[in-house]
């Protein structure tokens, strides 16, 4: 009988272990189910990486290859380097894309979550409301800014118009919102609010319908009122999907490029060229691959450094509440 028992306990010891053993031997099906994912992220991701990292310490053009030279992190200090040319231009392009966010990024994440809120009550038709806000973001950049040109042209354009016989702007007259600074910046950035709130404010919505009812239940018979709901409840709850917003809205900002290509040709004497632009024209206009190469890195790291800051600034908010 102990014989027994003892041979069943043995062969139960030797079951476990082929299990085991079973659930370590190596599979490669996980891998091929992403194999195609892996290709796709080293054609299009790691070699333009690696090959922008290459060409930016090198003196490089395309167009003429047998004239290459290495020249180290030659470009990088060229834009460090107030006697360069490219100092100049490189610098006055990144200071326009950041007044550009200053003006754009509070108007995209302030806009969409106050429409948000307000289409998420019983409102009559809501939904058609949510779909003409959206409607602009599915038109292209050219688009969006000849309709805008057309709206701010100094002679003629609708704004400009409606002023001159309103008599809003007096004796001075409406201001020439595309040649003139600020107003050029006003303008771009109601063109670029107008086109893509639309989009902020359907992933605010989609967040703002996860939050539980009863929370703003209780809180009522709390006695709490609309704005101690939306700063203790609404704000909070939101403040993960906010991260993310403010987040890509900051790096859609650094993307500028058409608007201010399309609306004011980069002027008044390149006040709104934007870095992109910059980065285009170093590559493809004077055919300075590296130079723009480097541009693009240095753009990249400033991006990186701005979204890990916002992610820290909101995990220390998120521990205050």
């Amino acid at each position: 009988m102990a014989k027994t028992i003892q041979e069943r306990e043995q062969a139960g010891a030797g079951t476990a272990v082929t299990r085991v053993n079973s659930r370590r031997r190596f599979s490669i099906t996980p891998y091929l189910f992403i194999l195609p994912h892996l290709i796709f992220f080293a054609i299009f991701v790691g070699y333009p990486f690696v090959s922008g990292l290459v060409y930016s310490t090198f003196q490089y053009n395309f167009l003429t290859p047998e004239n290459n030279t290495f020249v180290g992190l030659g470009n990088y200090a060229n834009l460090f380097n107030p006697q360069s040319r490219e100092f100049d231009l490189f610098w006055n392009a990144l200071g326009n894309t950041g007044i550009f966010m200053l003006w754009s990024v509070p108007s995209l994440v302030i806009i969409p979550l106050l429409l948000a809120v307000l289409l998420n009550t019983k409102l009559p038709g809501r939904n058609i409301y949510r779909a003409i806000i959206f409607a602009p973001w599915v038109l292209s950049v050219s688009v969006i800014s000849l309709l805008w040109y057309w709206i701010f042209q100094s002679n003629g354009g609708l704004v400009n118009s409606y002023a001159k016989a309103l008599g809003i702007f007096g004796t001075d007259g409406p201001p020439r919102w595309l040649s003139t600074l600020p107003a050029a910046w006003v303008a771009i950035t109601i063109a670029t609010v107008w086109w893509t709130m639309g989009f902020n404010m359907i992933i605010l919505l989609a967040a703002l319908q996860d939050i539980p009812e009863q929370l703003y239940e209780a809180a009522t018979i709390d006695g709490a009122n609309t704005w101690q709901k939306f700063w203790r409840i609404t704000l909070p709850l939101l403040q993960a999907v906010l991260v993310f917003v403010i987040t890509i809205t900051i790096i859609a900002s650094f993307n500028l490029f058409g608007q201010p290509l399309f609306m004011t040709n980069n002027g008044p004497s390149r006040g709104t060229e934007p870095v992109m632009f910059r980065i285009y024209d170093e590559g493809f206009s004077r055919n300075a691959q590296g130079s723009a190469a480097a541009m693009s890195f240095v753009v990249a790291l400033i991006m990186i450094v701005i979204s890990y800051l916002n992610f820290r600034l909101f995990r220390q908010r998120d521990t205050n509440y």
